[in-house]
């Protein structure tokens, strides 16, 4: 991270000829909305001297390209670069206030946004912005079940069952099972992402089962499964095993 502040320091210090050392604000927000959603990112001076105000776009991989700048003794800002042709960006400026609205957001509008402050030759970064854009289509309806408790005896076996209901998603999926327990810390047991078929489900539902073997006490506690499904993990509510004494016939 202090590599980066760095770096994009000194980047600007290149691009605005400036010798003096930056001021930095630790506040950074984020922003999550869908396709089509507006939203304003805003900026508010926290000096009456702040002459020039800049807003940065930086998207993952890039350096940090100028989006906007700003006069205080004018009316109204500009947009740089390829943003001074689409109109879905505005600048909201005067009174210490640098705001930034984007109408009709679109995925390639994702990315860190800084909004940067000049006075008396300091820069300061006043606020940041990580803001994410998706697309409802590629929503995935993914759900995960289990059995809320198992009733077993010592010495038996048991099969525990994650079913995955997968919807529109038909991508490869791995399943983690946990473990958590009252003497110990979660912990990872098992993974597979061998898909068991039943003929009576959905086509586009799984289930994957852990097999276990001469339980004894150390296995009782809650088994969850997570499933890694098309970019997320999902979890499953849990399964808890009750151990009792050994079956006397």
């Amino acid at each position: 991270k202090m590599y980066f502040l760095c770096s994009f320091s000194c980047l600007l210090l290149a691009t605005l000829g400036c010798s003096q050392a930056l001021e930095f604000s630790s506040s950074l927000h984020f922003k999550s909305l869908a396709v089509g959603q507006d939203v304003t990112l805003r900026c508010f001076s926290k000096h009456n001297q702040t002459t020039f105000y800049y807003w940065y776009k930086q998207t993952l991989g890039q350096r940090p390209r100028l989006f906007s700048e700003f006069y205080k003794h004018e009316s109204q800002g500009r947009l740089n670069n390829d943003f001074k042709n689409d109109q879905r960006f505005q600048l909201e400026n005067g009174d210490g206030k640098n705001h930034l609205k984007i109408s009709n957001a679109q995925t390639s509008d994702s990315g860190t946004y800084y909004c940067v402050g000049v006075h008396s030759y300091a820069h300061e970064f006043h606020e940041g912005y990580s803001v994410l854009v998706e697309d409802s289509s590629s929503y995935i309806q993914t759900s995960v079940d289990q059995l809320s408790s198992e009733n077993i005896h010592t010495g038996d076996s048991v099969t525990l069952n994650c079913t995955v209901h997968t919807g529109s998603c038909d991508g490869e999926h791995r399943v983690y099972w946990f473990k958590d327990s009252e003497d110990s810390h979660p912990g990872l047991i098992y993974t597979h992402n061998q898909c068991e078929k039943n003929n009576n489900m959905q086509t586009h539902s799984c289930v994957y089962e852990l097999h276990m073997k001469n339980l004894t006490e150390s296995h009782a506690g809650i088994y969850y499964c997570a499933v890694a499904s098309c970019g997320h993990i999902l979890f499953g509510n849990g399964t808890k095993l009750d151990l009792t004494g050994e079956f006397n016939f």
